[in-house]
């Protein structure tokens, strides 16, 4: 690993280790990928505006996400079937996690069993959660997590269908069995044509999911919750009258509607909507340490990253992903310095510039 020396370079490392099918699952967008590109384009467009002559001899890039100490602030973004990616899928994941003092998102979609993951290392968890139309396997998923150990519930919102995955249609993407819903739910799909992915998400996530049905989750758990696919003012608003402890700013790495905004462009209204009252968490497109300081220079707490994650899994196991997530952390903090801000609470709007703003300042 002593010649990779950067984040994107993971890419191509798993596109050499892993099975057509699976990269092209991981790597994929919906339909034409004009957001998938753009979550990774839209950071570029914006500009630092570094302050010099600060004392920067000491950087300090740790924070605090719902009270749990974090190196930084530099998260693992809930993806699927990481035993697709290798032997050890999310154990070595969070094993990873826990190296690099920081909190990963395990998903619903997990090819290792909760208890596995949680048994596997002390890392500090949150569990992502679909809402599936049989509300007792939800329901039960809930309390497995809570006895496991997990700390919060981040509740995907913007998935009542599969988004369509053009790569997944055209490799008839297999649906794998998920060792946590054996005994209570069928879900391995090894389609005909299409998506086996597509054909068990149609059959089994609650499209009816509403606004009111956070009463129910909180009915059912006294961890905190937080909402994962918000993108705009309105909805920002809904989630803090709902009562939720967070928010995260994502469009579900571009998976689900296409031509929807790159994650990095509305986090701004979020977080003027919101005014502080819960965290902003955020993803969609980072690749740098650069990319970290810009959205937290717009307003979010902390960052959640998924793509690099799977790739660094894929092409090195856990060693693969502590790369991933160190290479992140040292970028971020070279920015910092660069930036001249010794801490994350220096960290402000004026140290970025975005285009909107270039644009309006040549007027």
């Amino acid at each position: 690993m002593d010649q990779i020396v950067n984040v994107n370079e993971f890419q191509e490392l798993a596109k050499q280790a892993l099975p057509k099918m699976y990269y092209d699952f991981y790597r994929g967008g919906a339909e034409d990928q004009h957001t998938l590109k753009e979550n990774v384009e839209a950071f570029r467009r914006i500009m630092f505006r570094p302050r010099v002559l600060v004392d920067v001899s000491k950087i300090d890039t740790s924070t605090r996400i719902l009270g749990y100490p974090i190196s930084a602030p530099i998260m693992i973004a809930p993806t699927a079937y990481h035993m697709l990616a290798h032997p050890e899928g999310e154990k070595a994941t969070a094993k990873a996690a826990a190296a690099c003092n920081t909190i990963m998102i395990v998903s619903y979609m997990a090819s290792c069993t909760f208890e596995e993951v949680a048994s596997s290392c002390n890392a500090v968890r949150f569990l992502q959660l679909y809402v599936y139309k049989r509300r007792d396997v939800t329901a039960q998923v809930v309390k497995r997590a809570e006895k496991a150990g997990f700390k919060a519930i981040v509740l995907t919102v913007d998935v009542p269908k599969l988004g369509r995955r053009e790569a997944d249609i055209k490799n008839k993407m297999i649906a794998p069995q998920l060792r946590n819903f054996e005994g209570l739910f069928e879900t391995e799909v090894r389609p005909s044509e299409g998506s086996g992915l597509e054909a068990f998400a149609s059959r089994a996530f609650d499209a009816s999911l509403n606004w009111k049905d956070i009463e129910w989750l909180r009915s059912i758990t006294k961890l905190p919750i937080l909402v994962k696919g918000i993108l705009t003012r309105e909805d920002a608003l809904k989630a803090v009258e709902a009562g939720v402890e967070g928010i995260v700013v994502s469009n579900h790495g571009a998976r689900q509607l296409d031509y929807s905004p790159a994650t990095i462009t509305v986090l701004e209204e979020v977080v003027h909507a919101v005014r502080g009252r819960i965290p902003v968490l955020f993803d969609g497109g980072v690749r740098r340490g650069t990319d970290v300081f810009k959205a937290l220079a717009l307003g979010a707490q902390a960052v959640l990253v998924g793509r690099p994650i799977v790739y660094g899994l894929a092409a090195k196991g856990e060693d693969g992903v502590r790369k991933v997530i160190d290479m992140l952390k040292n970028e971020f903090e070279i920015t910092m310095a660069l930036s001249g801000c010794p801490t994350i609470n220096d960290i402000t709007r004026n140290h970025v510039k975005t285009e909107d703003e270039r644009l309006r300042s040549m007027l």
